[in-house]
Protein backbone atom coordinates (compact mmCIF):
# COMPACT_ATOMS: atom_id res chain seq x y z
CA UNK A 1 0.00 0.00 0.00
CA UNK A 2 1.88 3.05 -1.36
CA UNK A 3 -0.95 5.82 -0.76
CA UNK A 4 -0.12 9.17 -1.30
CA UNK A 5 -2.56 12.29 -0.48
CA UNK A 6 -1.78 15.28 -2.82
CA UNK A 7 -2.82 18.61 -1.82
CA UNK A 8 -3.10 21.40 -4.09
CA UNK A 9 -2.53 25.49 -2.62
CA UNK A 10 -4.41 26.52 -5.59
CA UNK A 11 -8.51 26.67 -5.84
CA UNK A 12 -10.48 24.35 -8.45
CA UNK A 13 -10.40 27.19 -11.07
CA UNK A 14 -6.59 25.48 -11.62
CA UNK A 15 -7.33 21.46 -10.59
CA UNK A 16 -9.88 20.78 -12.22
CA UNK A 17 -8.43 21.85 -15.53
CA UNK A 18 -6.24 18.37 -15.04
CA UNK A 19 -7.20 14.41 -15.00
CA UNK A 20 -6.52 12.95 -11.37
CA UNK A 21 -3.47 10.46 -11.07
CA UNK A 22 -4.21 7.75 -9.25
CA UNK A 23 -3.03 4.25 -8.74
CA UNK A 24 -5.11 3.26 -12.16
CA UNK A 25 -2.05 4.78 -13.62
CA UNK A 26 0.32 3.78 -11.52
CA UNK A 27 1.45 2.61 -7.98
CA UNK A 28 4.86 4.17 -9.20
CA UNK A 29 5.55 7.29 -6.84
CA UNK A 30 8.27 8.58 -9.63
CA UNK A 31 5.42 8.74 -12.03
CA UNK A 32 3.20 10.48 -9.66
CA UNK A 33 5.84 13.22 -9.29
CA UNK A 34 6.11 13.51 -13.19
CA UNK A 35 2.32 14.70 -12.76
CA UNK A 36 2.62 17.29 -10.35
CA UNK A 37 5.67 18.96 -12.15
CA UNK A 38 3.58 19.01 -15.27
CA UNK A 39 1.05 20.56 -13.68
CA UNK A 40 3.01 23.04 -11.75
CA UNK A 41 5.21 23.75 -15.78
CA UNK A 42 1.72 23.97 -17.33
CA UNK A 43 -0.61 25.75 -14.97
CA UNK A 44 2.17 27.44 -12.47
CA UNK A 45 0.53 26.19 -9.55
CA UNK A 46 1.43 24.17 -6.37
CA UNK A 47 0.99 21.17 -5.31
CA UNK A 48 2.37 18.62 -2.93
CA UNK A 49 1.81 14.69 -1.52
CA UNK A 50 1.83 13.48 1.49
CA UNK A 51 2.38 9.32 1.54
CA UNK A 52 0.09 7.35 4.35
CA UNK A 53 -0.10 3.97 5.04
CA UNK A 54 3.54 3.07 4.85
CA UNK A 55 3.29 0.59 7.82
CA UNK A 56 1.08 -1.55 5.73
CA UNK A 57 3.38 -1.08 2.74
CA UNK A 58 5.65 -4.47 3.40
CA UNK A 59 8.64 -2.22 3.35
CA UNK A 60 8.50 -0.27 -0.02
CA UNK A 61 7.17 3.25 1.57
CA UNK A 62 10.85 3.57 2.99
CA UNK A 63 13.35 0.98 0.80
CA UNK A 64 16.70 1.66 -0.28
CA UNK A 65 15.91 0.88 -4.20
CA UNK A 66 13.43 2.98 -6.18
CA UNK A 67 10.19 1.64 -7.97
CA UNK A 68 12.39 -0.16 -10.35
CA UNK A 69 14.51 -2.02 -8.36
CA UNK A 70 17.59 0.84 -8.73
CA UNK A 71 19.77 1.67 -5.83
CA UNK A 72 17.88 5.68 -5.11
CA UNK A 73 20.22 8.51 -6.68
CA UNK A 74 20.82 11.99 -6.13
CA UNK A 75 18.02 12.75 -8.31
CA UNK A 76 15.68 10.53 -6.64
CA UNK A 77 16.51 12.24 -3.75
CA UNK A 78 16.17 15.54 -4.50
CA UNK A 79 12.68 14.64 -6.21
CA UNK A 80 11.18 12.84 -3.38
CA UNK A 81 12.08 15.74 -0.68
CA UNK A 82 10.56 18.43 -3.11
CA UNK A 83 7.30 16.34 -3.62
CA UNK A 84 6.97 15.15 -0.55
CA UNK A 85 7.62 16.89 2.18
CA UNK A 86 5.62 15.52 4.58
CA UNK A 87 4.61 12.33 5.85
CA UNK A 88 1.41 11.12 7.56
CA UNK A 89 2.74 9.52 11.20
CA UNK A 90 -0.62 9.27 13.06
CA UNK A 91 -4.14 7.94 11.94
CA UNK A 92 -7.22 6.13 11.97
CA UNK A 93 -5.60 2.53 11.49
CA UNK A 94 -2.25 3.67 13.90
CA UNK A 95 0.89 5.52 14.45
CA UNK A 96 3.60 5.26 12.83
CA UNK A 97 6.57 7.14 14.60
CA UNK A 98 8.73 3.82 16.36
CA UNK A 99 8.00 0.13 17.26
CA UNK A 100 9.69 -1.61 19.77
CA UNK A 101 11.75 -4.14 17.36
CA UNK A 102 13.53 -1.11 16.19
CA UNK A 103 13.34 1.05 19.48
CA UNK A 104 13.68 -1.56 22.34
CA UNK A 105 14.78 1.43 25.08
CA UNK A 106 12.00 3.46 23.82
CA UNK A 107 9.06 2.28 26.87
CA UNK A 108 7.02 4.60 24.53
CA UNK A 109 7.05 3.40 21.24
CA UNK A 110 4.36 0.56 20.59
CA UNK A 111 1.45 3.19 21.12
CA UNK A 112 -1.08 2.44 18.91
CA UNK A 113 0.98 -0.01 16.56
CA UNK A 114 -0.77 -3.65 17.10
CA UNK A 115 -2.94 -3.26 13.83
CA UNK A 116 0.00 -2.52 11.71
CA UNK A 117 1.58 -6.21 13.35
CA UNK A 118 -1.28 -8.15 11.48
CA UNK A 119 -0.15 -7.46 7.87
CA UNK A 120 -0.90 -5.57 4.94
CA UNK A 121 -5.03 -5.12 3.66
CA UNK A 122 -4.25 -7.56 0.90
CA UNK A 123 -4.27 -10.54 3.89
CA UNK A 124 0.10 -10.38 3.14
CA UNK A 125 0.91 -10.65 6.28
CA UNK A 126 4.41 -9.75 8.21
CA UNK A 127 7.03 -12.01 8.24
CA UNK A 128 7.07 -14.40 11.23
CA UNK A 129 10.85 -14.39 11.52
CA UNK A 130 12.15 -11.42 14.12
CA UNK A 131 14.71 -10.46 11.90
CA UNK A 132 13.19 -10.53 8.81
CA UNK A 133 10.40 -8.64 10.60
CA UNK A 134 12.49 -6.19 11.97
CA UNK A 135 14.52 -5.46 8.57
CA UNK A 136 10.79 -4.26 7.00
CA UNK A 137 9.71 -2.05 9.62
CA UNK A 138 12.75 -0.34 9.03
CA UNK A 139 11.42 0.80 5.91
CA UNK A 140 8.08 1.52 7.30
CA UNK A 141 7.98 3.61 10.77
CA UNK A 142 8.66 7.41 10.51
CA UNK A 143 11.66 7.25 12.66
CA UNK A 144 13.78 4.80 11.00
CA UNK A 145 12.91 6.15 7.47
CA UNK A 146 14.33 9.67 9.73
CA UNK A 147 17.68 7.63 10.25
CA UNK A 148 18.13 6.22 7.03
CA UNK A 149 17.79 9.30 5.55
CA UNK A 150 21.07 10.44 7.59
CA UNK A 151 22.67 7.59 5.49
CA UNK A 152 21.21 8.55 2.33
CA UNK A 153 22.31 12.42 3.06
CA UNK A 154 25.81 11.45 3.54
CA UNK A 155 26.53 9.15 0.04
CA UNK A 156 24.12 10.84 -2.18
CA UNK A 157 24.19 14.91 -1.19
CA UNK A 158 20.77 14.78 -0.49
CA UNK A 159 17.98 13.01 2.21
CA UNK A 160 15.22 11.54 0.32
CA UNK A 161 13.40 11.27 3.95
CA UNK A 162 13.43 14.60 4.76
CA UNK A 163 9.61 15.37 5.75
CA UNK A 164 7.90 16.61 8.62
CA UNK A 165 5.14 14.81 10.56
CA UNK A 166 1.76 15.15 10.46
CA UNK A 167 -1.32 13.02 11.55
CA UNK A 168 -4.87 12.54 9.47
CA UNK A 169 -7.99 10.96 10.98
CA UNK A 170 -8.45 8.59 7.20
CA UNK A 171 -11.90 7.86 8.24
CA UNK A 172 -14.10 6.72 5.70
CA UNK A 173 -17.41 7.81 6.93
CA UNK A 174 -17.45 11.23 6.37
CA UNK A 175 -16.76 12.08 9.96
CA UNK A 176 -13.53 13.85 11.17
CA UNK A 177 -14.31 14.06 14.68
CA UNK A 178 -11.47 11.64 16.73
CA UNK A 179 -12.71 12.36 20.26
CA UNK A 180 -12.39 8.68 22.32
CA UNK A 181 -15.68 9.14 23.93
CA UNK A 182 -17.16 9.87 20.16
CA UNK A 183 -15.59 7.24 18.20
CA UNK A 184 -17.77 5.76 15.58
CA UNK A 185 -15.33 3.46 13.69
CA UNK A 186 -13.58 3.91 10.36
CA UNK A 187 -16.16 2.16 8.33
CA UNK A 188 -19.88 1.98 8.75
CA UNK A 189 -20.05 -1.82 10.18
CA UNK A 190 -17.72 -0.56 12.94
CA UNK A 191 -20.38 2.02 14.51
CA UNK A 192 -21.06 1.65 18.00
CA UNK A 193 -22.15 -1.77 19.27
CA UNK A 194 -21.63 -3.73 22.65
CA UNK A 195 -18.95 -5.84 20.08
CA UNK A 196 -17.65 -3.82 17.37
CA UNK A 197 -14.49 -4.50 19.48
CA UNK A 198 -13.35 -7.90 18.85
CA UNK A 199 -15.43 -7.93 15.62
CA UNK A 200 -13.21 -9.40 12.97
CA UNK A 201 -12.81 -6.14 10.68
CA UNK A 202 -12.56 -5.47 6.18
CA UNK A 203 -8.72 -5.32 6.43
CA UNK A 204 -7.45 -8.06 8.20
CA UNK A 205 -8.13 -6.61 11.90
CA UNK A 206 -9.69 -7.02 14.96
CA UNK A 207 -11.66 -3.82 15.99
CA UNK A 208 -9.82 -2.71 18.56
CA UNK A 209 -7.18 -2.03 16.96
CA UNK A 210 -8.25 0.78 15.32
CA UNK A 211 -7.69 3.98 16.89
CA UNK A 212 -9.25 7.60 17.18
CA UNK A 213 -6.68 9.57 15.66
CA UNK A 214 -5.26 11.98 14.64
CA UNK A 215 -4.74 16.07 13.23
CA UNK A 216 -2.21 17.68 12.03
CA UNK A 217 -1.00 21.39 13.76
CA UNK A 218 0.11 23.98 10.97
CA UNK A 219 1.54 27.12 12.16
CA UNK A 220 0.33 29.30 9.15
CA UNK A 221 0.65 33.30 9.09
CA UNK A 222 -3.25 33.50 8.48
CA UNK A 223 -6.09 31.19 7.88
CA UNK A 224 -6.16 30.66 4.12
CA UNK A 225 -5.69 27.90 2.12
CA UNK A 226 -2.45 29.38 0.45
CA UNK A 227 -0.84 30.13 3.90
CA UNK A 228 -1.97 26.77 5.22
CA UNK A 229 -0.18 25.22 2.19
CA UNK A 230 3.09 27.34 2.81
CA UNK A 231 3.41 26.07 6.49
CA UNK A 232 3.05 22.67 4.95
CA UNK A 233 5.71 22.56 2.30
CA UNK A 234 8.01 24.17 4.58
CA UNK A 235 6.88 21.45 7.03
CA UNK A 236 5.77 23.84 10.05
CA UNK A 237 3.43 21.03 11.26
CA UNK A 238 3.18 18.77 13.60
CA UNK A 239 1.07 15.55 14.11
CA UNK A 240 -1.54 14.87 17.11
CA UNK A 241 -3.15 11.35 17.77
CA UNK A 242 -6.25 13.67 18.51
CA UNK A 243 -5.97 16.09 21.82
CA UNK A 244 -5.50 20.29 20.10
CA UNK A 245 -2.13 20.75 21.77
CA UNK A 246 -0.49 23.95 20.96
CA UNK A 247 3.17 22.90 20.75
CA UNK A 248 6.48 24.99 19.78
CA UNK A 249 9.77 23.85 18.99
CA UNK A 250 12.69 25.85 17.85
CA UNK A 251 16.61 24.86 17.49
CA UNK A 252 19.03 27.65 17.95
CA UNK A 253 22.45 28.42 19.45
CA UNK A 254 21.81 30.79 21.73
CA UNK A 255 18.33 30.25 23.65
CA UNK A 256 18.99 30.78 27.07
CA UNK A 257 16.90 29.15 30.23
CA UNK A 258 14.97 32.40 30.76
CA UNK A 259 13.66 32.07 27.26
CA UNK A 260 11.52 29.39 28.09
CA UNK A 261 9.53 32.19 30.43
CA UNK A 262 9.14 34.42 27.47
CA UNK A 263 6.49 33.72 24.17
CA UNK A 264 7.78 30.81 22.51
CA UNK A 265 6.87 32.36 18.79
CA UNK A 266 8.85 35.77 19.83
CA UNK A 267 11.93 34.57 20.94
CA UNK A 268 11.90 31.29 18.97
CA UNK A 269 11.67 32.85 15.36
CA UNK A 270 14.08 35.51 16.71
CA UNK A 271 16.75 33.43 18.31
CA UNK A 272 16.55 30.07 16.04
CA UNK A 273 14.93 28.27 13.37
CA UNK A 274 10.81 26.38 13.81
CA UNK A 275 10.15 22.75 12.98
CA UNK A 276 11.06 21.24 10.01
CA UNK A 277 14.04 23.33 9.21
CA UNK A 278 17.90 23.26 9.47
CA UNK A 279 19.85 24.27 12.31
CA UNK A 280 21.66 27.36 10.90
CA UNK A 281 25.63 27.34 10.27
CA UNK A 282 27.31 26.34 13.94
CA UNK A 283 29.22 29.13 15.61
CA UNK A 284 32.66 27.74 16.51
CA UNK A 285 32.68 25.75 19.80
CA UNK A 286 28.82 25.66 20.68
CA UNK A 287 26.04 22.50 21.04
CA UNK A 288 22.54 23.25 19.62
CA UNK A 289 19.96 24.46 21.94
CA UNK A 290 15.77 24.25 21.60
CA UNK A 291 13.37 25.79 23.15
CA UNK A 292 10.04 23.71 23.43
CA UNK A 293 6.88 24.58 25.11
CA UNK A 294 3.42 22.87 25.61
CA UNK A 295 0.12 24.11 26.19
CA UNK A 296 -2.59 21.32 27.23
CA UNK A 297 -5.66 21.01 24.77
CA UNK A 298 -7.96 23.33 27.21
CA UNK A 299 -10.95 20.68 27.28
CA UNK A 300 -8.76 17.54 27.48
CA UNK A 301 -6.14 16.09 30.12
CA UNK A 302 -3.40 17.49 31.39
CA UNK A 303 0.45 16.90 30.16
CA UNK A 304 3.27 14.54 31.40
CA UNK A 305 5.81 15.67 29.83
CA UNK A 306 7.58 16.55 26.76
CA UNK A 307 10.99 14.20 25.33
CA UNK A 308 13.31 15.10 22.43
CA UNK A 309 14.02 12.16 20.05
CA UNK A 310 17.78 12.34 18.39
CA UNK A 311 19.11 10.55 15.32
CA UNK A 312 22.28 10.54 14.12
CA UNK A 313 24.74 9.00 11.77
CA UNK A 314 27.88 8.38 13.30
CA UNK A 315 31.60 8.05 11.65
CA UNK A 316 31.62 4.47 10.90
CA UNK A 317 28.15 5.64 8.86
CA UNK A 318 26.09 3.66 11.91
CA UNK A 319 22.80 5.49 13.12
CA UNK A 320 21.28 5.93 16.42
CA UNK A 321 19.19 6.90 18.47
CA UNK A 322 18.04 8.48 22.05
CA UNK A 323 15.42 10.19 24.41
CA UNK A 324 15.63 12.65 26.50
CA UNK A 325 13.56 13.69 28.96
CA UNK A 326 13.40 17.61 28.88
CA UNK A 327 10.21 18.81 30.82
CA UNK A 328 7.66 17.24 32.90
CA UNK A 329 5.00 17.66 35.82
CA UNK A 330 5.56 17.08 39.31
CA UNK A 331 8.27 15.89 41.18
CA UNK A 332 9.46 13.12 39.99
CA UNK A 333 12.71 11.30 39.43
CA UNK A 334 14.57 10.84 36.91
CA UNK A 335 17.38 8.86 35.90
CA UNK A 336 20.21 8.63 32.90
CA UNK A 337 21.48 6.07 31.25
CA UNK A 338 23.70 5.06 27.60
CA UNK A 339 20.11 4.99 26.25
CA UNK A 340 18.80 8.64 27.28
CA UNK A 341 16.91 9.70 30.50
CA UNK A 342 13.76 7.26 32.01
CA UNK A 343 11.45 9.24 34.31
CA UNK A 344 8.91 8.11 36.62
CA UNK A 345 5.42 7.58 35.47
CA UNK A 346 3.42 9.96 36.08
CA UNK A 347 0.33 7.94 37.60
CA UNK A 348 -2.78 6.86 36.47
CA UNK A 349 -6.50 8.39 37.69
CA UNK A 350 -8.41 6.44 35.08
CA UNK A 351 -11.43 4.10 36.29
CA UNK A 352 -11.90 2.00 33.41
CA UNK A 353 -15.28 0.77 34.91
CA UNK A 354 -16.71 4.48 34.56
CA UNK A 355 -14.27 5.71 31.93
CA UNK A 356 -13.67 8.86 34.14
CA UNK A 357 -10.36 10.71 35.05
CA UNK A 358 -9.73 13.36 36.46
CA UNK A 359 -6.67 16.27 36.11
CA UNK A 360 -5.33 15.81 39.93
CA UNK A 361 -2.13 15.19 38.17
CA UNK A 362 0.01 16.81 35.47
CA UNK A 363 0.48 20.15 34.12
CA UNK A 364 -1.23 23.01 32.02
CA UNK A 365 1.71 23.62 30.33
CA UNK A 366 5.04 22.99 30.10
CA UNK A 367 8.18 24.61 28.67
CA UNK A 368 12.17 24.11 28.42
CA UNK A 369 15.36 24.95 27.11
CA UNK A 370 17.59 22.26 26.20
CA UNK A 371 21.19 21.63 25.05
CA UNK A 372 22.12 18.72 23.82
CA UNK A 373 24.33 17.05 26.06
CA UNK A 374 26.17 14.69 23.32
CA UNK A 375 26.37 16.67 20.34
CA UNK A 376 29.13 16.06 17.64
CA UNK A 377 29.85 18.88 15.40
CA UNK A 378 30.93 16.06 12.70
CA UNK A 379 27.63 13.77 12.79
CA UNK A 380 24.56 14.71 10.91
CA UNK A 381 21.87 14.57 13.21
CA UNK A 382 17.59 15.33 13.36
CA UNK A 383 15.50 16.55 17.19
CA UNK A 384 12.00 16.16 17.13
CA UNK A 385 9.89 16.42 20.32
CA UNK A 386 7.13 14.21 21.88
CA UNK A 387 4.75 15.38 23.99
CA UNK A 388 2.68 12.96 26.22
CA UNK A 389 -0.35 13.84 28.07
CA UNK A 390 -1.55 11.96 31.48
CA UNK A 391 -3.42 8.62 30.84
CA UNK A 392 -7.21 8.90 29.50
CA UNK A 393 -9.46 6.37 28.98
CA UNK A 394 -9.21 4.72 25.27
CA UNK A 395 -12.40 4.59 23.28
CA UNK A 396 -12.68 0.86 24.13
CA UNK A 397 -12.99 2.09 27.33
CA UNK A 398 -16.14 4.12 26.75
CA UNK A 399 -17.76 1.44 24.83
CA UNK A 400 -17.12 -0.68 27.99
CA UNK A 401 -18.51 1.60 30.62
CA UNK A 402 -21.48 2.32 28.32
CA UNK A 403 -22.63 -1.32 27.47
CA UNK A 404 -22.22 -2.65 30.61
CA UNK A 405 -22.03 -6.48 30.63
CA UNK A 406 -23.29 -6.88 27.06
CA UNK A 407 -19.70 -5.31 26.34
CA UNK A 408 -17.26 -7.62 24.12
CA UNK A 409 -19.64 -10.54 25.57
CA UNK A 410 -20.97 -11.53 21.69
CA UNK A 411 -18.01 -13.53 20.70
CA UNK A 412 -17.49 -16.04 17.27
CA UNK A 413 -16.81 -19.80 17.62
CA UNK A 414 -13.32 -19.13 16.48
CA UNK A 415 -12.68 -16.81 19.14
CA UNK A 416 -14.66 -18.99 21.97
CA UNK A 417 -12.46 -21.80 20.62
CA UNK A 418 -8.89 -20.01 21.31
CA UNK A 419 -10.35 -18.55 24.45
CA UNK A 420 -10.99 -22.59 25.89
CA UNK A 421 -7.48 -23.24 24.66
CA UNK A 422 -5.45 -20.60 25.83
CA UNK A 423 -7.85 -20.18 28.63
CA UNK A 424 -7.13 -16.46 28.26
CA UNK A 425 -10.16 -13.98 27.58
CA UNK A 426 -9.83 -12.17 24.16
CA UNK A 427 -11.64 -9.11 25.97
CA UNK A 428 -8.34 -8.78 28.22
CA UNK A 429 -5.97 -8.14 25.62
CA UNK A 430 -8.40 -4.90 25.17
CA UNK A 431 -6.51 -2.16 26.10
CA UNK A 432 -8.89 0.45 27.86
CA UNK A 433 -6.17 3.23 28.96
CA UNK A 434 -3.83 5.48 26.62
CA UNK A 435 -1.69 8.11 26.73
CA UNK A 436 -2.50 10.76 23.69
CA UNK A 437 0.89 13.01 22.24
CA UNK A 438 1.72 14.86 19.86
CA UNK A 439 5.13 14.35 17.28
CA UNK A 440 6.92 17.74 15.98
CA UNK A 441 8.76 18.04 12.60
CA UNK A 442 12.34 17.25 13.31
CA UNK A 443 14.41 20.47 13.03
CA UNK A 444 17.92 18.99 11.35
CA UNK A 445 21.75 19.35 11.57
CA UNK A 446 24.52 19.27 8.81
CA UNK A 447 28.07 19.47 9.67
CA UNK A 448 27.99 20.48 6.06
CA UNK A 449 26.24 23.96 7.25
CA UNK A 450 29.54 24.03 10.06
CA UNK A 451 31.46 27.13 9.11
CA UNK A 452 34.74 28.03 10.83
CA UNK A 453 35.12 31.91 10.74
CA UNK A 454 38.54 32.80 11.57
CA UNK A 455 39.03 34.72 14.84
CA UNK A 456 40.18 38.00 13.96
CA UNK A 457 41.71 40.18 16.79
CA UNK A 458 39.80 42.66 18.30
CA UNK A 459 41.67 45.55 17.21
CA UNK A 460 41.55 44.31 13.76
CA UNK A 461 38.06 44.20 13.82
CA UNK A 462 37.73 47.08 14.76
CA UNK A 463 39.81 49.01 12.48
CA UNK A 464 38.39 47.39 9.95
CA UNK A 465 35.77 49.01 7.30
CA UNK A 466 32.33 47.84 7.48
CA UNK A 467 32.82 46.76 3.93
CA UNK A 468 36.12 45.12 4.44
CA UNK A 469 34.53 43.12 7.40
CA UNK A 470 32.05 41.84 5.05
CA UNK A 471 34.37 40.89 2.08
CA UNK A 472 36.39 39.28 4.56
CA UNK A 473 33.61 37.00 5.95
CA UNK A 474 32.21 36.14 2.24
CA UNK A 475 35.97 35.59 1.22
CA UNK A 476 35.96 32.69 4.20
CA UNK A 477 32.58 31.28 3.28
CA UNK A 478 33.65 30.81 -0.24
CA UNK A 479 36.90 29.36 0.87
CA UNK A 480 34.73 27.03 2.85
CA UNK A 481 32.16 25.50 0.26
CA UNK A 482 34.85 25.23 -2.35
CA UNK A 483 36.95 22.11 -0.87
CA UNK A 484 33.31 20.64 -0.25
Amino acid sequence: NLHRNVLFRDDGCLAKLVLPFTTVNTSDPEKLWDWMESYEETYKGNVLAIPHNGNLSNGLMFADTDSYGQPLSETYAQRRQLWEPLYEVIQIKGTGEAHPLLSPTDEFAGFEIAGWDEGNMVNDPKPEDPAARKEMYSHEYARAALKNGLEFEEKLGTNPFKFGLVGSSDSHIALSAVEENNYFGKFPIEAPSPHRAIDQTSVNRIGWQYVSSGYVGVWARENTRESLFDAMERREVYATSGPRMVVRFFGGWDFTPEDASRNPGDVGYAKGVSMGSDLTSMPEGKAPTFLVAALKDPIRANLDRIQIVKGWLDADDNTHEKIYNVAWSGDRAISLDADGSKLSPVGNTVDTDTAEWTNTIGAVELAQVWTDPDFDPTQRAFYYARVLEIPTPRWTDYDKAFYGDEWCAEKSIKQKIEEKITQKSICDEIPLTLQERVYTSPIWYSPAKTINLPSLPAQAVENMSHEDFWNRIIQEVEKHYSTK
